[in-house]
């Protein structure tokens, strides 16, 4: 199949070729017979060929009902053999010339032999043992024919047909080593030889089309974090990987006779045999998916590089034959950034209720890019207190209603307008907003120590956010205020771009802004970003706080505190609901508290009612 899936459609052009040279050469025979024979054993060759070709057309059509790989190798055998009849039936004519006295009638055998075999050389090259065959069958009987002549410049045009023979066969087997490169490199990937994804989406039509009775699966596999391999390590050392893991993979599935193609980029590819029932085919991909998660993160060691990756999987079930095979590949890719959503290193399966939450989540974010628009994102804040529950700051925190779909978390809507990159004009409308309302206290004499904003990572990084935020701040004149404004990252999205982000802070430093690491403890190498990162405060997680009944996690906080103060960083605890948490952290001399315990977030005249 590898070899043959791009050959189908040139080989269906040339059965017209072939046929064509019945209408430009059987005129010629027609008139030979007509002037020295009689044309009786002519005409019977004339109509046998039309019988072939009429043949040869039927498959021209049949090409067209070919749904799948399978049936279009069949279809390929029954070309290959209607070739080898086609030209192969010149050399009955040339066998029967030449037995005529008539010496002209031998030389339109020769001349008509030698250029149907140039023909064949030339339209099959494609197909290497079928050139081979055909133009043995087709050379053969004129070599013989000078050998018994026998005389020398007979056994000289034999060697001369020899000859022939051999430079048609190597020009046919350059053709073909030329063509099956180009389709190779059409059809796979150059970096790990896998089927690309042209490759991929005919192998999985074919196998919708296949199956249509049965069961199969599509694996849409995402390496975890590649880019940060890329970024730190080279992409020498990336490719490296990709090709580990490919091979990997193709091991794997070699097993379970599934089939295998890298999409692009760190995106691979699984479609897997045919199953009878929906449980087989379910269990089975549970179970290879699993595998192939295992083998995947087993550590590799390239150019002395001991590296690990996991990888996001999404599992679509293959058994209806009307969706088209980007259907089935959509479905897989919404179930694997399901996976990804979910924290990565998983697998999410294709569902309808998985279908229900996207389809949830597209009306949601078809509604909120109208949302700043109709102005149906308001702000909260949520008040800082210290240990005697003074107010010494707050939290700006986004809500959402909207008519038609109601209040919406922002753990639902803040990820979508990232992954669709609309959190740029939501977040500048939320900072300029938060900006106003510090401008509007400052007049009424509501002195706050700091307030905190939280800045999205996409935000963050992108070109035209320091401008925007040095804009706003000359625009509300925001560096004559004593309240100081705090930036929040979270933790959990700075495991890439470190470098850059670094830099970004320290230019917004510049505007006499400060940082805060939020939901700290959540991600991964917290330390190396304290050390690397230079934040001013440090926000301990919620998720720490409302456990520190356990002893475990209570000597955790402890110990976030600890290297905190030694890090000269002040310190915020959220979702601060039991007094003996805001007592336990109280001994600890932790700077701020938040949390229901004290305040719930307020809309901005009631927040300003409490001064």
């Amino acid at each position: 199949m590898n070899e043959n899936i791009s050959f189908y459609k040139f080989m269906h052009r040339q059965i017209l070729v072939v046929i064509a040279l019945l209408v430009g050469t059987s005129p010629g025979y027609l008139i030979t017979g007509y002037i020295y024979t009689g044309m009786v054993v002519e005409l019977w060759w004339f109509f046998s060929i039309l019988i072939v070709s009429l043949y040869g057309y039927i498959l021209y059509e049949q090409y067209k009902k070919c749904e799948t790989i399978e049936q279009q190798e069949i279809w390929l055998g029954k070309v290959r053999r209607f070739m080898f009849l086609y030209f192969s039936a010149w050399t009955f004519m040339f066998a029967y010339y030449v037995k005529h006295t008539i010496i002209d009638m031998h030389y339109m055998a020769i001349a008509t032999q030698l250029g149907c075999t140039v023909v064949a050389a030339t339209i099959l090259a494609s197909q290497k043992k079928l050139v081979i065959s055909t133009v043995i069958t087709l050379m053969l009987p004129i070599t013989l024919y000078f050998i018994l002549v026998a005389s020398t410049y007979s056994y000289i045009l034999a060697f001369f047909t020899v000859v022939l023979s051999i430079v048609l066969l190597y020009a046919a087997k350059n053709t073909h080593e030329y063509l099956t490169k180009s389709r190779f490199q059409a059809y796979h990937d150059y970096l790990t030889g896998l089927g690309n994804r042209r490759f991929f989406i005919e192998v999985l039509e074919s196998s919708v089309k296949e199956n249509k009775d049965r069961f199969t699966y599509l694996l849409l596999i995402d390496l975890d974090h590649f880019k940060t391999i890329n970024d730190t390590l080279g992409h020498d050392i990336g490719d490296q990987l990709l090709i580990e893991v490919s091979k990997r993979m193709t091991g794997l599935a070699r097993e379970g006779k599934h089939f295998v193609a890298r999409l692009g980029g760190d995106e691979f590819c699984i479609l897997s045999r045919g199953f009878n029932t929906n449980q087989q085919c379910l269990e089975d991909a549970k179970e290879f998916a699993q595998e192939l998660l295992d083998i995947i993160k087993c550590s590799y060691i390239i150019d002395n590089n001991h590296l690990f990756i996991s990888a996001s999987i999404g599992i679509s079930i293959i058994n209806n034959p009307r969706l088209q095979a980007n259907e089935f590949l959509k479905e897989a890719d919404i179930a694997m950034y399901e996976a990804k959503n979910n924290g990565r290193d998983g697998i999410i399966i294709f569902n309808d209720e998985l279908c229900k939450i996207i389809e949830k989540k597209l009306e949601i974010e078809r509604h909120l890019h109208f949302a700043v628009d109709n102005s149906e994102v308001k702000l909260q804040y949520q008040p800082q207190v210290n240990s005697q529950g003074k107010i010494i700051g707050c939290e700006v925190l986004a809500r959402w209603h909207n008519e038609q779909i109601g209040d919406v978390s922002p753990d639902v809507f803040i990820p979508i307008a990232e992954n669709t990159g609309y959190i740029i004009e939501l977040g500048e409308y939320i900072l300029e907003r938060a900006l106003q309302a510090l401008v509007k206290w400052d007049r009424s004499g509501i002195r706050l120590a700091q307030i905190s904003i939280n800045i999205s990572m996409r935000q963050f990084l992108d070109n035209a956010f320091i401008d925007m935020v040095e804009k706003l701040f000359d625009r509300y004149n925001i560096y004559s205020f004593k309240t100081q404004v705090i930036f929040e990252i979270t933790e959990t999205s700075t495991s890439d771009n470190l470098k850059k982000i670094v830099d970004v802070i320290n230019k917004l430093k510049n505007f006499g802004i400060k940082f805060s690491m939020d939901d700290f403890g959540t991600g991964y190498s917290s330390l190396s970003y304290l050390r690397e990162m230079p934040i001013d405060e440090l926000k301990i997680d919620k998720s720490f706080v409302s456990k520190l009944d356990d002893e475990q996690q209570a000597l955790l906080v402890k110990s976030i505190i600890e290297i905190s103060r030694n890090m000269n960083l002040s310190i915020v605890a959220e979702g601060v609901e039991e007094k003996y948490q805001k007592d336990f952290l109280e001994e600890l001399d932790c700077d701020l508290y938040q949390g229901y315990l004290f305040y719930k977030p307020l809309n901005q005249e009631d927040f300003e009612a409490l001064f």
